[in-house]
């Protein structure tokens, strides 16, 4: 059984890390530090540090991986093998030249396309009819190394950043599950990505979710899914902001940014079509369908 450092962050680590822990001898794990969150700044714990100490693995959680003690202790584990998901901070040379069998990365992207930090968000932003998870070898570049193995869904109109994400965290856990070993055993050639193919995906910020009703109705649309959980959309209403939590498109031809009832529902014009509100979030309430927020929003249209 070979000796495995995972390194990794958010809950969509969690079953890569359970996965790895039952088939290979986990000696450590590597996330993010703790972390103030939420209105009241409550220091938080990532979800991978949760999992690693109920499955009793020793955790290292380095500001930075170049910190000498951070290196010291890598070397003291002596993994034959790294696996990253989501970890978020960029491997340094000295650490990928480590382990006898490399870094292997597991991507939420179908590479060479979505390059970078949000690949699913992206996906679902321009509209792309698959997404997939890609295990890769890791090298010195922005997930630019060659690739082991790739596994795809289709993307619904009904899926949001959020589904997509729970599908493929599980997706590429059961593909690591299937391609480590054969990778450690030497059954697996590598195939170079091409870059001339390759697309990014930048960080997203908060700010990008603010809903532009001069823009086509379908990327608005898509926008909403592929900012849904996190940073979430929104427009202005009443002087506050008000979150799009769900929408879909009709047909209609109306002045954009034009406020209106169609079905019984809030909705937007747009370029080439109208947005109606399936379900919003008010300033300082919960979220709401798009009728009960129009039972108190009488100046909406």
């Amino acid at each position: 059984m070979k000796k495995v450092v995972f390194m990794g962050s958010p809950d969509f680590a969690l079953p890569s890390l359970r996965a790895l822990a039952q088939n290979f001898e986990v000696v450590g794990v590597v996330t993010q530090p703790d972390r103030a969150a939420g209105r009241g700044r409550e220091v938080k714990q990532p979800p991978v540090k949760t999992l690693a100490l109920e499955l009793n693995l020793p955790v290292m959680q380095p500001e930075k991986l170049r910190a000498p003690e951070a290196m010291e202790q890598f070397r003291a584990w002596a993994p034959e093998l790294i696996v990253v998901a989501a970890f978020g901070q960029i491997l340094k040379k000295d650490v990928l030249e480590l382990p006898k069998h490399g870094c292997i990365n597991m991507h939420a992207s179908l590479l060479p396309r979505w390059r970078g930090a949000a690949p699913i968000n992206a996906a679902i932003l321009a509209g792309d009819e698959e997404a997939g998870v890609t295990i890769m070898q890791m090298d010195m570049g922005l997930d630019t190394g060659p690739m082991l193995a790739k596994r795809a869904i289709r993307l619904t109109r009904d899926d949001t950043a959020g589904s997509v994400t729970s599908s493929l965290s599980q997706l590429g856990a059961d593909l690591l599950s299937e391609t480590l070993p054969r990778w450690v055993a030497g059954e697996i050639q590598p195939q170079a990505q091409h870059d001339s193919f390759a697309t990014y995906a930048p960080m997203l910020k908060k700010e990008e979710g603010k809903l532009d009703f001069t823009q086509d109705v379908k990327e608005l649309e898509r926008r909403v899914r592929a900012f849904n959980p996190w940073p979430g959309t929104f427009m202005e209403f009443d002087g506050t902001f008000l979150k799009v939590q769900r929408a879909h498109v009709e047909q209609g031809n109306v002045e954009a940014r034009q406020r209106l009832i169609v079905q019984n529902q809030p909705a937007v014009g747009a370029r080439g079509g109208i947005l109606l509100l399936d379900e919003v979030q008010p300033a300082g309430k919960k979220s709401m369908s798009g009728k009960s927020f129009l039972a108190g929003a009488r100046n909406w249209a």
